[in-house]
């Protein structure tokens, strides 16, 4: 179940009322055009924003809007990829979003079908063309199983010498692979994107990324509500005693860890509310109670 989902059930309804009501939501909007993401400085001294617009399953008019209103609330880094099958909408957006390029931080992926050498230069191209940008900021290998990815990384070094891209990375590698591509190539992973969220905490991927200076990423840092995150009492509680929503704890959790968050909505209040959390902290209990929730069990089997 989805956040949008969840406030639309009765027992949503009475948790808000227990709660304060709008109090939960962390005054969604209120300010949150105010408040300025801060930016991580990656292992090649790139900066990247630590929160983001996550765009998968946002196209068409949907993906323009969302993608728009993001930046004019704040929003720098957009995310997206070629098999989401947004690129056009998501450039659309950026341009309607009205501010210079090199204030935005853009990320696409490369799709297994477009692996090798000469195909993920292709895959590139095809990538900025559709989004109508000169580079991107950061370029991940999106799923490095079943392909070239060694001959996919070789062609973004390159790229990444050119300046046609700031920053590689990798999405949902496994840590042999990302200790393959550390030992092994020129040019070191800046970012890996992958599944953690409050019950999928990847706990030795954390440890080993920071060890190695690799930024980690969170893609779905709601886990799209599954297992039923929105309604979980001890993120409630804690959301609770901080008048904050539970997304708002949980993007919260990420930040003090420093992993980056890209959270997707179609909502602008949403929008906004994912924005406005870095008015709070979290304390050692309710980071010890978080780390209770972990089940260390993916929430997404179709990608594995």
């Amino acid at each position: 179940m989805n956040r949008r989902q969840f406030l639309q059930t009765s027992a949503a309804s009475a948790l808000f009322v227990g709660m304060g009501g709008r109090r939960l939501l962390g005054a969604i909007g209120a300010g949150a055009s105010d408040k300025s993401v801060p930016w991580v400085t990656l292992n090649n001294g790139v900066k990247m924003p630590r929160l983001g617009l996550g765009t998968m399953t946002l196209r068409g008019d949907l993906g323009v809007k969302c993608v728009a209103e993001a930046i004019g609330l704040g929003y720098r880094l957009i995310d997206t990829a070629m098999i989401y099958d947004n690129e056009v909408s998501v450039g659309e957006g950026i341009k309607q979003g009205g501010i210079k390029r090199e204030e935005l931080f853009i990320t696409s992926k490369l799709w297994k079908a477009d692996m090798g050498y000469e195909n993920a230069k292709k895959g590139f191209q095809t990538s900025i063309d559709k989004l109508k940008v000169d580079y991107l900021d950061l370029y991940l290998i999106h799923r490095p199983f079943g392909g070239d990815w060694k001959g996919s990384w070789r062609a973004m070094e390159e790229l990444y010498h050119q300046g046609k891209i700031k920053a590689i990375g990798m999405s949902n590698a496994d840590l042999a692979l990302m200790s393959d591509l550390i030992s092994n190539f020129e040019v070191k992973p800046a970012v890996h994107q992958i599944e953690t969220h409050a019950f999928f905490q990847e706990a030795s991927a954390y440890d080993y990324l920071k060890q190695h200076g690799v930024q980690m990423e969170a893609w779905s840092p709601f886990a799209e509500g599954r297992h039923g995150l929105f309604a979980n009492e001890t993120l409630a509680a804690i959301a609770k005693k901080h008048g904050k929503s539970v997304a708002q704890v949980c993007l919260r959790w990420h930040y003090q860890r420093g992993i980056v968050v890209i959270p997707r909505s179609t909502q602008k209040a949403h929008i906004a509310e994912n924005l406005n959390i870095f008015d709070f902290s979290l304390d050692d209990s309710d980071l010890a109670s978080i780390s209770s929730l972990d089940l260390n069990v993916t929430q997404f089997p179709e990608w594995t």
